[in-house]
């Protein structure tokens, strides 16, 4: 009964949401906050899965722009790591998204980035006209370097487009974590806690295409364990209320 009543409620919800957001995009198509706008109504949903989402922000982490570099594990990234997405800041998806209907086409009307990640050529012109808002707007954008849903696997390899990407625009680098989400069903009334952690900024100035192997990697370490040790965490507070550090 609560997945179907929950479900409709989802239902519903989104549906809304597009109506009002699809709205306010075609009256300021692809604002720079439009994302942010839409982040902040996905993430007002989390408490109806039954999810306690708590955010960190580095205290470096001030005004972008940035590159956020964040994990991809399923559909609810869409109501958990959309509470730390800040304003001015847009996010970069793969092509395909543009033919899903409704949500596709307010996807890029919010201002997001479509590339083609199976056509080379096309993928490189996507990612220099991506530095180019980075720089002319001071746009952040926020990036899942996995390329695809981890779905419980940890954390998987990175794809080197982002960083070429911040180095080109010569931008920090921002790792954000969301704990394992594996336990979150729609079935069960309390899905306990997602901690979202936004990590200290990682500069790019002075380097250039050679360093993009040895700058992924340093990376790709630093969240790997940091995601160990937040999913720890996250276990330790399953049933309980946080307070500490809750946004």
């Amino acid at each position: 009964m609560l997945l179907i009543v929950r479900s409709m409620l989802l239902a519903v919800s989104l549906l809304l949401a597009f109506i009002f957001g699809g709205l306010v995009c075609l009256l300021r198509p692809r604002h720079r906050d439009n994302v942010h706008m839409f982040a902040k109504i996905f993430s007002s949903v989390a408490p109806l899965l039954g999810i306690k989402v708590i955010v960190r922000r580095h205290q470096d982490v001030q005004n972008g722009p940035y590159i956020f570099l964040a994990n991809h594990q399923n559909n609810f990234d869409l109501f958990t790591h959309t509470k730390a997405v800040p304003s001015g800041t847009v996010s970069l998806g793969k092509k395909s998204l543009a033919w899903m209907p409704l949500f596709g086409q307010i996807y890029w009307l919010s201002g997001n980035i479509l590339i083609d990640r199976k056509n080379r050529h096309s993928a490189f012109d996507t990612m220099a006209k991506t530095v180019e808002k980075i720089k002319q707007k001071s746009l952040s954008v926020w990036i899942f370097p996995e390329g695809t849903r981890s779905r419980g696997r940890g954390l998987l390899p990175f794809k080197a487009g982002a960083f070429h990407t911040a180095i080109a625009a010569g931008v920090p680098v921002v790792p954000v974590l969301a704990s394992c989400q594996g336990h979150i069903h729609l079935n069960r009334w309390d899905n306990g806690v997602v901690i979202i952690e936004m990590m200290a900024p990682v500069p790019t100035a002075g380097l250039d295409k050679a360093d993009v192997k040895a700058l992924s990697a340093q990376i790709y370490d630093s969240m790997a364990a940091k995601l160990v040790e937040i999913n720890q965490e996250a276990s330790a507070l399953m049933g309980k209320t946080p307070v500490a550090d809750d946004v």
